[in-house]
């Protein structure tokens, strides 16, 4: 098969539209007062803009969801609370709508896309042996980049991430670890929730992916072959892909991140192009999202994955990309602003239910 060549995916990559950004702004200024007063929900008004190109943005209307799935080896050092055979279980509650994200996203009408790259195929036990050969890396990032052309070709404006399989957390932390120059044990988080001993072998893991990974770590996909995971390589394919596109995603968990996380290391443009849904409460996360300088939307303290905390900012994107379309500028009344003892008026658009700040 013919490899991915991450160099040149990532040169195709350009920022967003910063002067498209700073005219969203100016519009913004105009319909709130103070001009900062949507406090983070106008800063996602201008990301949408930047990464729609226009300064009023689209509404959106084509949203998509895209889940991927993987089973890792680690599971095997029981480094979680789910037992290791329980990733297709949990497939098969996402495939059949009641699963956490999937009743988010069935009420948010937002299609949800369940993507394969290794259920019942676990990688190797990365603690011990390589993830993944070198042509299973290539194979997940083509998987990766496949799947985000056949939803942007589909007309899909912002896509959402996902993750789904028991341990992925493991060689998400030993990655981050990596990229971070983080130790083990601090990167190392509670994931299904699991208990002190189980901690300490999932810390352990994550020290040995680390040591064995470190040899590799200027080298791509070697690394995600050493360290890494099927669904790792997808989701980095597909967020460069994403990016070169000029498409936005919303990024998840640690997961996604970890991923992402590689992915700026391709191609430090790419950045722009993603938002960071919410902060969990897994500490490798906090690490990749400063690393990456992206400021979580929300702060749930999610342990559970699998795109929750990332489909919970679909509606307030949704709201931010037709505010400037939708809501009039403000204006004082005819005769002026009223006194500091008075009660203030102004001319608003209908429905608008802004008060002078």
């Amino acid at each position: 098969m013919t490899s991915v060549d991450l160099t040149a995916l990532g040169e195709r990559i350009e920022r967003p539209d910063e002067v498209v950004g700073q005219t969203a702004r100016a519009h913004l200024s105009r319909l709130t007062l103070p001009g900062d007063g949507l406090g983070r929900l106008g800063d996602l008004v201008v990301w949408l803009a930047r990464t729609q190109g226009r300064s009023v943005p689209r509404p959106l209307e084509h949203v998509t969801f895209v889940v991927f799935a993987a089973d890792h080896g680690v599971a095997a050092a029981q480094v979680s609370a789910w037992p290791a055979d329980a990733s297709r279980w949990i497939a098969d509650r996402f495939v059949d709508g009641v699963a956490p994200a999937s009743c988010q996203a069935s009420r948010a009408g937002v299609p949800v896309r369940l993507v394969d790259v290794g259920l019942g195929r676990p990688s190797g036990r990365i603690d011990r042996e390589d993830a993944l050969s070198a042509e299973a890396v290539q194979q997940a990032l083509a998987a990766g980049i496949a799947t985000a052309d056949q939803e942007i070709d589909g007309g899909a404006q912002l896509l959402v991430l996902g993750d789904l399989g028991v341990a992925s957390t493991t060689p998400a932390a030993a990655v981050v670890g990596l990229l971070t120059r983080s130790d083990a044990a601090a990167v190392t988080g509670r994931g299904s929730g699991i208990d002190d001993g189980t901690w300490m072998r999932k810390a352990a893991a994550v020290r040995d992916a680390m040591r064995r990974g470190r040899p590799v770590l200027a080298d791509h996909p070697a690394l995600l072959a050493t360290s890494g995971g099927a669904d790792l390589a997808a989701i980095t394919g597909f967020l460069l892909q994403a990016a070169a596109r000029r498409t936005p995603v919303v990024l998840d968990g640690l997961v996604s991140s970890a991923a992402a996380l590689l992915a700026h290391r391709v191609s430090f443009r790419a950045v722009d192009w993603w938002v960071a849904a919410h902060r969990s409460a897994d500490p490798a996360h906090t690490m990749a999202l400063d690393r990456l300088s992206l400021d979580p939307v929300l702060d749930l303290r999610l342990s559970l994955g699998e795109g929750v905390g990332a489909l919970s900012v679909v509606p307030l994107l949704q709201v931010a990309s037709s505010l400037l379309s939708d809501v009039r500028p403000w204006q004082p009344a005819p005769d002026g602003p009223a006194s500091d003892t008075g009660d203030a008026t102004v001319t608003a658009g209908p429905g608008d239910g802004r008060e002078p700040g």
